[in-house]
């Protein structure tokens, strides 16, 4: 049980400095902000596509296809909503996007760490495939945490905060997952939402804010970039 303890908590903090290491590489890259910024909007949307799409299929089990698709759409318009509402409410700034964005990849890769320490409770090899997945690509979360929260708030003090808050939330949720008992088929549908999150981020914000930075040929090759390592990643890590 104690080795058992230390392994997951040797995961959580991997999962930490992988997400910190790539928000400290986004920081120090500011003034190529719009290069970033298009790569995150193929990353972003890439682990909603190929990274969580696949894992909520295979959490909620056969016959959740629709279950599941409609979760996706519930996130992206619950995102659509919130945004569209606090933008009306702070008279057209989007501040509230440097935090708001920067929170639902925290609470992703919280969510990160809760599915590492569930899926040790199933089987130490479904344990094993989810710690690399997530592994894999925490190194892009904290360049898009990072992103998102320069995005909205152009402030790296902000940035920093969230990046902190990033690398220490899989730690959080490996710690959640010894307290609660989520069910496989709910656990799914959580991260179903969280695709549609990010697909909002990806299309509706990192995108129009890469081109509207400079519009050129290159930001839209960062952002296919993105989705390909992504996806190059992903196939790997399985």
């Amino acid at each position: 049980m104690m080795a058992s303890g230390l392994l997951l908590a040797s995961l959580g903090v991997a999962a930490g400095l992988a997400t910190f290491a790539g928000g400290s590489l986004a920081l120090r890259l500011a003034d190529r902000t719009h290069l970033i910024l298009g790569f995150s909007a193929g990353a972003v949307i890439g682990v909603a596509l190929l990274d969580l799409l696949p894992e909520c299929m295979e959490l909620a089990g056969p016959g959740r296809a629709q279950g599941i698709a409609s979760f996706i759409a519930a996130g992206f318009i619950l995102y659509l909503v919130v945004d569209r509402t606090l933008l009306a409410v702070s008279g057209g700034s989007t501040g509230h996007r440097g935090h708001f964005g920067a929170a639902s990849l925290t609470a992703h890769s919280f969510l990160d760490g809760l599915g590492i320490g569930l899926g040790f409770q199933a089987s130490p090899a479904v344990g094993a495939v989810l710690a690399a997945a997530v592994l894999a690509h925490d190194f892009a979360d904290g360049i898009n945490t990072v992103n998102l929260s320069l995005a909205g708030s152009r402030s790296p003090v902000v940035a920093r905060r969230w990046l902190a808050a990033d690398a220490i939330a899989p730690l959080l949720g490996i710690g959640a997952s010894t307290l609660i008992r989520l069910p496989t088929g709910a656990l799914g549908s959580v991260l179903a939402l969280f695709a549609g999150f990010f697909l909002y981020i990806g299309a509706s914000e990192l995108l129009p804010e890469s081109h509207h930075r400079h519009p050129r040929a290159t930001t839209t090759m960062a952002a296919a970039a993105g989705v390909v390592l992504i996806g190059a990643v992903v196939r790997l890590a399985g």
